[in-house]
């Protein structure tokens, strides 16, 4: 195996063949648009980390993997939702390596589609019954929302700390991998104590996998990564290597950060500066320090959950979401 990913999908290939298959009867729709835009993002392929985890985590703690494969199709709405939305507010060109669902279908069918998946998002949870899940997942969508809003007013701020910045991820992205985590104990019918471990575990490999994410956005080569290198830098978005190398930033530096990213006047050159002296700060090397302290944290709430084999599999998948090249 290539990676603790591939592995993690090899082990469970069998419950996400039958996630992939509700999720192409759940996205169906008479309104033939919805089933199409919906497709052309899904079968794009992506990691399918998330409902992965709910996988992982309801089987570490023997749950009813039929429930598993409903709640996974949920996690997996809300995140492809919140990329389609996510892709109109960036105006983003490539998304999984093809271009992005907002400039093949239009800005407004990508909305209106993300919101048909909230909404199917909801159906599998009112289906499946359980009122502490609804709680969990639902919470979840407001919170992304909250770090949506969040991320627009940090952009362009250049006197944006690391403190706001994990602020903002965490609502942004970790708090659905803490909720996918969730859900797999919760569905086990575990303790409150194991919950808030797979809660705890979710929220600190998330946070780890978007700073490590934001790093790649400068460093990483384009065709494996599958969306367009630069694209925070050109959006005005503070991340931790933009953040850590201002830290340090002498008045050249900074007068170039507020130029490009407060002012977002820039020129073709401006990225391959930008990289310049985040490498002069070791700015993306300190990123992905911060990013294993937040892995160490999720190894520590990780060790609390049933020894098993996919636990050692989650436990590489830290490692994994840190260093990955893509």
């Amino acid at each position: 195996m290539n990676n603790p990913l591939e592995e993690l999908s090899s082990h469970l290939d069998k419950d996400m063949r039958s996630v992939n298959a509700e999720i192409i009867k759940r996205m169906d729709s008479p309104v033939s648009l919805i089933p199409q835009l919906a497709s052309y993002l899904i079968a794009a392929g992506g990691k399918r980390i998330r409902p992965l985890l709910t996988l992982a985590c309801t089987s570490i703690y023997n749950g009813n993997m039929q429930r598993a494969h409903m709640l996974a199709t949920a996690v997996e709405f809300i995140h492809t939702a919140t990329l389609l939305h996510d892709d109109v507010v960036d105006e983003s060109k490539k998304r999984r390596g093809q271009a992005a669902a907002n400039l093949v279908f239009g800005t407004q069918s990508s909305i209106l589609v993300g919101d048909f998946l909230f909404s199917r998002a909801f159906q599998l949870m009112t289906d499946d019954g359980s009122l502490d899940i609804l709680r969990v997942l639902s919470g979840t969508s407001a919170i992304i929302a909250q770090g949506e809003v969040m991320q627009l007013t940090t952009a362009g701020n250049i006197d944006t700390t690391i403190e706001k910045y994990i602020e903002v991820i965490e609502a942004k992205t970790a708090t659905l991998f803490s909720a996918a985590c969730e859900v797999g104990s919760i569905i086990a019918g575990a303790d409150t104590q194991a919950n808030t471990a797979m809660a705890k575990f979710g929220m600190n490999i998330g946070i780890a996998f978007q700073i490590a994410d934001d790093a790649l956005d400068y460093n990483a080569d384009q065709e494996k990564l599958g969306k367009t290198i630069g694209d925070d830098f050109r959006e005005g978005k503070m991340t931790a290597p933009v953040i850590l190398a201002l830290e340090k930033a002498n008045n050249e530096e900074r007068n170039f950060w507020t130029r490009t990213i407060k002012q977002k006047e820039q020129t073709n050159n401006d990225l391959a500066t930008a990289q310049s002296i985040l490498e002069r700060h070791n700015a993306n090397e300190k990123a992905l320090k911060l990013a294993e302290t937040y892995g160490n944290k999720a190894r520590q709430a990780l060790a609390e959950a049933p020894d098993h084999k996919l636990r050692a599999l989650l436990d590489s998948l830290i490692t994994y979401a840190i260093h990955r090249q893509s």
